[in-house]
Parts: C-alpha cells; structure tokens; sequence
C-alpha cells in the first residue's frame, strides 16, 4: 500500500486554516498515487487546545469543518486525529479519536485509551479513554490505529509501565500487519532517540512495521518537532521527515527497506532548530512580526538575538543597548558588533541619568543605609521599563533574555531583566547556552568570541562577575539537573561529589525564588523538566530534607 505521512504544523483553533493544510496535504498525496494520507493527533483542532475543549462553540466549529472535510474527501482514504464526543452515561464528554475516512464516509473511530497526565499533559481533564483497540482490515490489511501514548506502554521499554492497559499488545493478539501512530509529541533533549528506541523494540517485539505522523511546530511553551518516520518489522528506520518543518513521506509499506543513513541529527543542532521554530510560531501565531530585546553585551542577549534573527529575520529584530554606569566598554563593543554580525537595527539608550534621578529620589529614605542589590534591582527595572516603553511604541514583543540555570537560582530581577512575552532561554542551562553559542559560530563569528569566553556579569556593581554571587556553571548545571529533572535527594546529588553546603544553598535558592517564576515570562521548553506549566510547585510552604 502506498501511504503519505503528513506532518503539519496547526494553530489552535484555526479550523478554516488547519482543514486548508489537511486538504492540501490530502492533493499532494492524491496525485502522489497514495491510497492514504495519514494526518496527527488532533490536527483539525490543534493540540493541545486546553480548556477551549470546554466551549461548545468551540467544539461545534470542529465538527462542521471534520463534517465537510469528510464530504470532500474524494479518492483517497485520509486517517486524521479529531475531537469526537463520548455517548456513554458517565465518563467525561469527549474522545481523542482518530478517524478514518473516504467518499463522504467514516469507515472507522479509534478512541485513545491512554490519556498522560504528567507535565504538559492533562487528557483525562477533558477525554474518555477508549475501551478497547482493535485492528481494522482495509486493502487485505490489518491496521492497528493508536494515537501518541498509546504506544509509550511496553513493559519491555518501560519497567514500570504509567498504565495497566497495552493497547499495543492486544491489537497483536487479534493480528496486525500494521502499525499506525498519529501523534503530538513534543520536543525535548533525547527524545528523537528514545522514540527510535522504543518504536524499534515495538516492531521486533511483534514483527509488525510501523507508521509514526507527528504534529510539528510550537504551540506556546511546547514545541513540536515532526520527525515523522517509518520502520519495517526488524526494527530498522526506513524513512523519516524533517524535523521542524512540515514534511511529507510518501512510502510504500510493500518494499520498505533500511534508510541509507539512521544516524540522528547534533543534539545541539536540533535545540537550536527548536528554539528557532519556537520563536518564530509563538510571535507569528500571536498576530506579531516584529521583536526587540536588551541587547548587554553578555552571552544570553547575544544567543537570543542570533535566534531571534534565524527565526524572524534581522529586518524584525531590534537590539536596545542601555548602559548604566557599570556597562564595560567591551560590552558596549560586542553589542555592536553583534549586531553588524547579525544585520540589525541597534540604538542605545543610556540609564546613568535615570539611575542618578531614582537615587536622588530614594536618597532621604535610603538615608543612613549601605548600598546592596536593591541598587543593582533599580538598573535592572529601569531597563524593563524602557524595553516595554519601546516595545509598546514600535509594535513589537519583548525578548526576555535569562537563562534556566539564573532562573533557578532567583539570580534575576522580577520586572527587570525578567520582564518580557516571550524567554527563549528559560529552559536553556548556561553550559548549553555555551553550547548553542559555539554552535552558531561554527562557519563564521556571528556571536564575537570574545562574549563566549569572557567572564559572564550581570554589570549591576563594579566589577561584578556571576561567580561571586553563583558556584562556577560547570557546577550549578548539573546540579540544578539532578535536581529539578531527575528529582534527585540531596543526599544523592552530595554522593556524586558535590559539597553539601552548596548543594543546600543551590536547593534553598531554588525554592525560595519560586514566587519570581510563576510571574515569568513564558519560555520554550528543550529538556524533560521546564518551569512553567509542566512544573507545579507551591510557593507558600516548609518542606525541607
């Protein structure tokens, strides 16, 4: 059978665009010669569309635009994931279904059965699972149809399997000479390879091929990175689409042969890819075009201007250099030069004034009181404010421009530096920032190298550097890692060789800037832990190891 796996890229909601993407995959893979065209998990809706699945109209809108995209299908069987409604007496209201259909007709409705609530999933706020998987025969083939999760349960894979149902598993027990999964499955460090593994283990487990479509592109902090692929019944990758983009794969599941190349591409790589996508959706996707950001002369700014520019273009990317009285005058070069480096518009606009005026201002109550990091907090402010004044004037959303490891730490300031729509960085550790950094600069120098290997500072004092306040990042990373991801014990982290002290000082700060990142700008989510909505912590409390 010749099949097309159509990875798109949908926005929530957009029922008039997201059934104008469908049907144009469906064309191309009509004249293709393909007999099926296989879409993701909810892709005439978008996923995840979160509390919007408790709005009638909104679930009205999805029925008529499935209701007409089904009368239009002609001359080709199109497999898609949709919003269907539960008809049970009890249970939730609503299924995560999959749907068959050709000529005007459904031929057959998958429901999914395993609904994650862990992180950035909540399915069983809103679904029902399905009771039952069962394989449906079409053109002399038995197809096992699942959706995302629905394959993530093999005890062979995972010893302590979230569920008790194996939808996988029973669709072999009633035979099956093909797998299909449509899905929405994010991005995050590792995750290409361990759906590579997984999905091999599945195929040799039960010597059946398998058709994997995943929705690419970012929906807000979440990102979607596609890589839709194909692997024949001994486990081996014989196609996959591009990441990050919307492909198509055209295959026939009658001559499926070993890929000539499997090898995955620079983790590194696809980071930057993912937050490029990340950027770019998130800003376009929200009516905008344009951005600027704080442009210091430190390593963040400059990594998330080189970003900013790949995903925008440097035409829609304005750099705002705002020297106060500490601003080294190698960071007011590198500024510059990065933004010759990267082709964009850069104006400075000195705070020294207004620095003076708010301690003038200050200075009867402040009277008699040594100076501390609340004077470091008032430059940092009097820079979120102009960036929003900027922002606000030119139409344009504000780049925030920290990084995880300081926004572990709390070594930030609220409505300063943490002001913004939108932090690239949030979810990137400084050490990868480092990584990232290097990466761009791999042909040429777009980031001047000496922002890479300078000592990083936040410049609020004199000669400040983020040592003196933070351990070195070649210790803090891993750290806040073991921590925050692995969810790791103090005890545990001191045994792999760290100081205890510090390690309870690094945990100490982690919980008590709690209250700084639920007032944070959204960030884009790259690794297995981010903060923000896949991360739920309260601020008010006393637990201690």
């Amino acid at each position: 059978m010749k099949l097309a796996l159509v990875q798109i890229n949908p926005v929530i909601g957009d029922f008039t665009g997201n059934i104008r993407r469908i049907t144009a995959g469906i064309e191309t893979a009509r004249t293709a010669g393909c007999g099926l065209a296989v879409f993701p998990e909810l892709a005439v809706s978008g996923y995840p569309p979160q509390d919007y699945l408790e709005h009638e109209a909104f679930l009205s809108q999805q029925e008529s635009a499935i209701a007409a995209l089904v009368a239009e299908t002609k001359g080709i069987t199109v497999l898609c994931g949709a919003i269907t409604r539960h008809s049970g007496d009890t249970g939730k209201p609503l299924h995560n279904s999959a749907l068959l259909f050709e000529d005007g007709r459904i031929l057959f409705r998958a429901h999914k059965r395993l609904l994650p609530t862990y992180d950035v999933f909540d399915e069983s706020r809103y679904f029902e699972p399905g009771l039952a998987s069962e394989p449906f025969f079409y053109k002399g083939l038995r197809l096992g149809i699942t959706i995302c999760e629905d394959i993530f349960n093999d005890e062979d894979s995972f010893p302590h399997p979230l569920y008790q149902a194996n939808p996988v598993a029973d669709l072999n027990l009633a035979g099956l000479d093909l797998l299909i999964n449509i899905a929405a499955s994010p991005f995050t460090q590792g995750k290409q390879q361990l759906r590579r593994t997984v999905f091999s283990q599945l195929c040799r487990k039960y010597a059946v091929p398998l058709v994997y479509v995943n929705q690419v592109g970012g929906q807000d902090s979440v990102l979607f990175d596609g890589a839709s692929l194909v692997l024949g019944k001994n486990g081996q990758l014989c196609h996959q689409a591009g990441s990050f983009v919307e492909d198509m794969l055209v295959v026939d599941t009658e001559n499926l042969c070993p890929a000539g190349t499997t090898e995955l591409e620079d983790e590194t790589g696809l980071i930057h890819q993912a937050l490029a996508m990340g950027c770019r959706d998130y800003i376009r996707k929200c009516g905008f075009s344009r951005v600027l950001l704080g442009l210091s002369g430190g390593i963040d700014s400059a990594l998330t201007c080189a970003i900013a520019c790949q995903a925008l273009g440097p035409e829609n990317v304005m750099g705002i250099a705002l020297p106060s009285p500490y601003t080294s005058r190698e960071s007011i070069e590198d500024a510059a030069t990065l933004a010759g480096n990267l082709g964009i518009r850069l104006e400075t606009v000195p705070i020294t004034g207004i620095f003076t005026s708010c301690l003038h201002t200050l200075s009867p109550l402040f009277s008699g009181l040594a100076e501390d990091v609340t004077e470091q907090n008032i430059q940092a402010r009097i820079r979120g404010t102009l960036l929003m004044a900027l922002a606000n004037k030119f139409g344009a959303l504000l780049l925030s421009t920290g990084n995880k490891s300081e926004m572990a730490v709390g070594y930030c300031t609220l409505y300063g530096d943490m002001a913004g729509a939108l932090s690239l960085l949030a979810d990137v550790p400084k050490q990868m920032v480092y990584a990232l950094a290097r990466f761009i600069n791999r042909e040429k120098e777009i980031i001047p190298w000496r922002t890479i290997t300078r000592a990083p500072s936040a410049e609020l004092a004199p000669d400040q550097k983020d040592q003196d306040d933070l351990p070195p990042y070649e210790m803090l990373d891993p750290i806040l890692r073991a921590y925050l991801e692995e969810h790791a014990t103090i005890q545990d982290i001191v045994a792999r060789g760290y100081a205890r002290d510090m390690v309870e000082d690094i945990v100490r700060r982690i919980k008590r800037n709690e209250y700084k990142r639920h007032q944070a700008a959204m960030g884009l989510k790259v690794t297995s832990k981010a903060f923000g909505f896949g991360r739920r912590y309260p601020i008010a409390q006393k637990f201690r190891e």
